[in-house]
């Protein structure tokens, strides 16, 4: 096995934005539940997912969490959480703002959704808004005279389109994110890999457990201030962004040290608040994480680091075999109600030489995806976009040979099927050996100019 594996990653996306198109309810039709998305591709969203009256309604980026499931009804109402899409103090004022409350059967609950895909609120005839026609995290939503701009433009469930099913949005430039490592080797400068590649994230790993339930990089390096802390500075400095990656093949796991869920979401948080972080990967590859309660607390404690993160992508990154990964945590996800941005395999070490790893790659993809869809009963379209293919650059542990075409063949596959998240093990391997494979995972071991294997991905645009 090689000394460290890739990450998982949480995400999850922020409220919709104020100014949508009318849900229509003029034909009789059966409820519809999805999201509702608007100006910059954002979703309309319940505020820190609290279904108490009078929570605002925002735009956010989409995370598939239940606060952005909107269920529109026959009866014109529009449903997130239990309570109904609402305008405040049943203004009909331009400006009035957008709350949740609960259902009354009011006018100012009532909507209609037109072809023009405006969401007009029926008692004051004035279409949802987002405010400022920005389309940053947290804009409110209001009501305005309807005028047939950006950001008054939505696309909602149809009545009578079936169950809550909307795929998530392209997942943009942060699919692509190859790992980087700092703990030691030849470590490439990352401003170097983007400029030559084009390429603007990567998967920063490991974070570790220092012993406690404490987390560190490599379980022994402070977690800011140091080299990773420069790493991210200058990573974002030149326009780019990084994904830490918690766990992978070595060294103590957060998982198992921290006593339970609620200490483990603790010290997840305690790395997203140092970097403000948008992304998390949480790469599952150790027997470690074979222990049952151990997988458990993950699960749990993911749940409520998307809850508090509202727009936070989560993925986890898995080992798998020729046919598929074992199914057994995604199941337990899928039962505690975890929604994943990407379940994510990496598709190496199958066990031996002279194998076409390209072929072997998609095979492992479609067992995969047929594991998520299973799981959680999207569409196959749904589950192609929540999975994800994590490769290892040139010659694997177990010497297969992973070339560069192997790469352009799976990158045609993600292309073709819109997949969350397309990355590798690693940014440090992609470059050739000056003499013989060293296997110290400072190059690749096959033949390519330096980047090749980075300049590949960074084609794919979701």
């Amino acid at each position: 096995m090689r000394s460290f594996l890739k990450p998982l990653a949480v995400l999850a996306a922020l409220p919709l934005a104020v100014g949508a198109s009318v849900i229509s309810t003029s034909t009789p039709a059966a409820a519809a539940t999805g999201t509702i998305t608007g100006l910059g591709g954002k979703c309309v969203d319940v505020a820190a997912a609290s279904s108490a009256n009078g929570t605002a309604v925002q735009l956010y980026d989409c995370n598939g969490s239940a606060a952005q499931q909107w269920t529109v009804g026959t009866d014109g109402t529009v449903r997130a959480l239990g309570k109904c899409l609402d305008v405040k103090d049943g203004s009909v004022a331009n400006g009035g703002q957008l709350q949740i409350w609960d259902c009354t059967g009011a006018a100012n609950q009532k909507w209609t959704a037109s072809a023009a895909r405006d969401l007009v609120n029926t008692q004051a005839n004035k279409c949802l808004d987002a405010t400022g026609n920005s389309s940053a995290n947290g804009t409110r939503l209001q009501i305005w005279t309807c005028t047939g701009t950006a950001n008054q433009k939505w696309t909602a469930p149809a009545a009578g389109g079936g169950g809550g099913d909307t795929p998530p949005p392209a997942p943009g430039a942060m699919a692509v994110a190859p790992y980087l490592y700092n703990g030691w080797g030849n470590t490439p400068n990352p401003v170097t890999v983007m400029n030559a590649t084009g390429v603007k994230w990567f998967t920063l790993a490991f974070v570790l457990s220092n012993g406690y339930c404490n987390p560190q990089w490599d379980g022994g390096r402070a977690l800011t201030g140091g080299v990773d802390q420069q790493t991210v500075n200058s990573v974002r400095a030149a326009g780019g962004d990084i994904i830490p990656s918690f766990g992978g093949y070595s060294g103590n796991k957060l998982e198992s040290s921290c006593s339970s869920a609620g200490e483990l979401a603790a010290a997840y948080q305690k790395v997203i608040n140092a970097y403000s972080l948008k992304a998390i990967d949480i790469d599952l590859e150790a027997a470690a994480y074979d222990n049952p309660t151990v997988q458990q607390r993950t699960i749990d404690a993911l749940k409520t680091v998307k809850a508090n993160n509202p727009g936070i992508k989560v993925y986890i990154t898995i080992g798998t075999g020729i046919n598929g990964p074992d199914t057994s945590l995604i199941n337990r996800g899928a039962a505690a109600g975890l929604t994943v941005d990407s379940w994510t395999i990496m598709p190496f070490d199958f066990g031996g030489a002279g194998q076409n790893m390209g072929t072997l790659t998609l095979r492992a993809a479609e067992g995969l995806k047929t594991a998520v869809k299973n799981a959680y009963g999207y569409s196959d379209d749904t589950t192609y976009r929540r999975i994800g293919i994590s490769s290892m650059n040139g010659i694997t542990d177990v010497n297969e040979t992973v070339t560069v075409a192997d790469f352009r063949t799976i990158l045609a596959y993600a292309q073709q099927h819109h997949l969350a998240r397309l990355t590798f093990w690693s940014a440090n391997r992609d470059r050739p050996c000056p003499g013989a494979y060293p296997n110290d995972d400072t190059c690749s071991g096959v033949s390519q100019q330096a980047w090749d294997f980075t300049r590949t991905f960074a084609q794919y645009a979701g």
